[in-house]
């Protein structure tokens, strides 16, 4: 997605956000009625084109070339967690993850192998949001995005600036940039199909399960695992228990 369209739908989301609320709303999930709509959309979307072609990827491709893509595209986002750990004044962190990318990106085949899982340097992901999250900035209200999916207007707003850090979208060759941001998708969706199933078969309400598990996850990842205690942990509901 260009920079352009992020910078739209971010715009677009902060003035949905000041009208678009449903009665005895979750104060976490105030849009509950908009994200509903687009959540049952994208679920059609997945069924209909994305889960197969995921699947299809999966059953094709062997596990070790699949493996090799996600180091592909994880040793990207090392370079980004680089300048997030930095700018969260997270010094080890933005070493290791300097030298994690240095390390995967030279002796790895750009990234292809995972040689520094190896050494035992750690991988400790960031991005734009969290940064955000980490001087301050609350998450704000839970958002659906149309093809995108969960996200916080925090990590919204801050999605034109992941944008810039994201290799693969700055690639003026369009096939290329079109077809890496393809497999990316299908790879991510396919690391999914698992946990997709699971879910409709246990799920009372997919969404509220969704929902929360999303929420606990960001805040944990903003906190590094240590949320505040005054944070609101996830509790399964009538709505999101398992049978």
């Amino acid at each position: 997605m260009s920079h352009s369209l992020w910078a739209g739908l971010a715009l677009f989301v902060l003035m949905l956000s000041g009208c678009a609320t449903g009665p005895n709303a979750n104060p976490r999930d105030p849009l509950e009625p908009f994200n509903r709509g687009v959540y049952q959309f994208n679920d059609v979307v997945d069924r209909a084109v994305v889960k197969p072609a995921a699947t299809v990827y999966r059953d094709v491709l062997p596990s070790p070339v699949r493996t090799g893509v996600s180091n592909f595209f994880a040793n990207l986002q090392d370079a980004w967690s680089f300048v997030n750990n930095s700018l969260q004044l997270k010094g080890e962190a933005a070493g290791n993850s300097l030298v994690r990318f240095g390390v995967n990106t030279f002796l790895g085949f750009g990234g292809v192998l995972d040689i520094a899982s190896e050494m035992q340097v750690e991988r400790q992901s960031e991005d734009f949001g969290q940064t955000l999250g980490y001087w301050g900035v609350g998450a704000g209200p839970y958002l659906i995005l149309p093809l995108l999916g969960p996200s916080t207007l925090r990590d919204t707003a801050a999605s034109p600036i992941n944008a810039y850090g994201n290799f693969v979208a700055g690639i003026d060759h369009d096939l290329t940039r079109y077809t890496l941001t393809a497999v990316n998708l299908l790879n991510q969706r396919s690391r999914l199909l698992e946990a997709s199933n699971i879910l409709d078969q246990v799920a009372l309400d997919p969404y509220t399960f969704t929902r929360d598990a999303f929420l606990q996850r960001r805040l944990n990842a903003v906190h590094d695992g240590y949320p505040p205690d005054d944070s609101e942990p996830f509790e399964p509901t009538e709505e999101n228990e398992v049978k």
